[in-house]
């Protein structure tokens, strides 16, 4: 993400070569329910396909033509940032982003935040402190902005190009990171406060491969499943010349054995091969259950802050680039895509009842749960959730305390998340291997 407006089969091939030595014309058609734009392809298999919006080229017609057809998740490619959204310290400007969640919201699209925190693009006022002082007004921001949004995101970037290029793996020297090394899990915390429903994810560049940076994020992220940070997602950038490299398929797959959703967020290709690369990333998010959408960087070449590089699916005159049926193709093919069931039960309902809901992704072999506990008329101090097991058992948990790992597992709250206001919710998660299905989760009050 930058300063500016961003951040073939065998058989085919010997039938056109066959039809060209008989003079004949071939014609290849489509499946016959084939999806025609690409977030209904995506949709097919429970997935997303969105694109970065700038408010200031909603005036385009053209534009707004494509977006309206094309996609059905939008970023906001600058108006969410934190530069933004609070230019005067306490004094908060929504405009941008309200206008571009309010389009997307008309046109039944879902909208991803970007990005709460990032050391680039921090107003002038914050880039001045340090300390405890800029520790306080980071987790203001992110508690204002993410409140002000609340229930009407469906995923934020909290964190945004925190870790450095090079061999190292560590992170980037910034004013945010010398408030503490703990920063990045304030902020992921703060961000669950404010909006308990949108799922939390950290986001990077120059993390297509396995390399010191994206393993980094990766011992990162192992770290937070374990001790129960509230991570849901991580969002691999994808500013990429030609190819992927060879290995871009398995690295989201490490991640997603860790639990999280992996999200292609900011995918743009230049170069020769823009068609083959455009398939092939896509390809590997359909080979993957917990790659839930891909997003790309812009609409058209001449929308992209990569100028003159050429690196998007649509001319500046809106054409359909050979990169674009590719990836319409590929999204049509399908692919094992997530498997989601909720289902809720209530008990004790009166006052200081509580209800459960878990949101189920299930794969071959392992699950992840994402448990709401939602208070009812009156607040809760504390909370005790059981879940059963048939053919389950769990690994790991986070947010909760656990007792038992197969059948009837019961968990309950922590420290941080036991009282719970009237009406108010929040949640926990556990992962685990075998099946997750009938989990019927029951809530009691503490």
């Amino acid at each position: 993400m930058k300063l500016t407006s961003r951040s073939v089969s065998l058989v085919p091939i010997m039938a056109t070569a066959l039809a060209a030595a008989l003079g004949a014309v071939l014609v290849v058609s489509a499946p016959a329910n084939a999806a025609t734009t690409l977030g209904a392809a995506a949709a097919q298999s429970g997935r997303y396909f969105g694109t970065a919006v700038a408010a200031g080229r909603l005036s385009d017609q053209t534009y707004v033509n494509i977006l309206n057809t094309e996609f059905n998740m939008v970023t906001a490619e600058n108006e969410m940032k934190w530069d933004a959204t609070e230019p005067n310290r306490g004094q908060f400007n929504y405009s941008g982003g309200d206008r571009i969640l309010n389009q997307a919201v008309g046109n039944g699209s879902r909208v991803r935040g970007h990005a709460l925190l990032w050391h680039q693009q921090e107003p002038g006022w914050a880039r001045s402190m340090e300390g405890s002082s800029l520790r306080q007004a980071m987790i203001n921001h992110v508690t204002q902005v993410a409140t002000h949004y609340r229930g009407k995101i469906y995923a934020w970037d909290v964190v945004n190009e925190a870790f450095a290029d090079g061999g190292s793996g560590g992170r980037r020297d910034s004013n945010l990171q010398r408030t503490g090394n703990d920063w990045i899990e304030a902020a992921f915390r703060a961000a669950r406060a404010a909006d308990p429903a949108a799922k939390l994810c950290y986001n990077d560049y120059n993390t297509d491969g396995i390399n010191p940076k994206s393993t980094g994020i990766y011992n990162m992220v192992r770290d937070f499943k374990a001790r129960g940070v509230p991570i849901d997602c991580v969002g691999f950038q994808s500013h990429l010349t030609n190819n992927a490299p060879s290995d871009y398929r398995a690295n989201l797959q490490r991640f997603a054995d860790l639990g999280v959703e992996v999200q292609i967020t900011e995918l743009d290709i230049a170069g020769s091969n823009q068609a083959n690369a455009y398939r092939d990333v896509t390809n590997a998010c359909m080979a993957i259950r917990a790659c839930t959408g891909i997003t790309v960087w812009g609409i058209r070449d001449t929308d992209s802050w990569r100028t003159g590089e050429n690196p998007l699916l649509f001319t500046g005159s809106g054409a359909k680039k050979p990169a674009y049926n590719a990836v319409l193709d590929a999204l049509n093919a399908g692919g094992p895509g997530p498997t989601t069931t909720t289902t809720t039960t209530s008990n004790n309902p009166g006052p200081g009842g509580c209800t459960a809901s878990v949101s189920l992704n299930q794969w071959n072999d392992g699950f992840v749960a994402s448990v709401k506990v939602t208070a009812g008329s009156s607040a809760l101090r504390g909370w005790r959730v059981t879940a059963t097991l048939s053919n389950g058992t769990v690994t790991s948990s986070w947010s909760s305390n656990r007792s038992g790992n197969s059948g009837a597992v019961t968990f309950t709250n922590v420290d941080y998340n036991g009282s719970v206001p009237a009406g108010g919710s929040t949640e926990f998660g556990f992962q685990g291997t075998g099946s997750g299905a009938g989990l019927n989760p029951s809530c009691t009050a503490t």
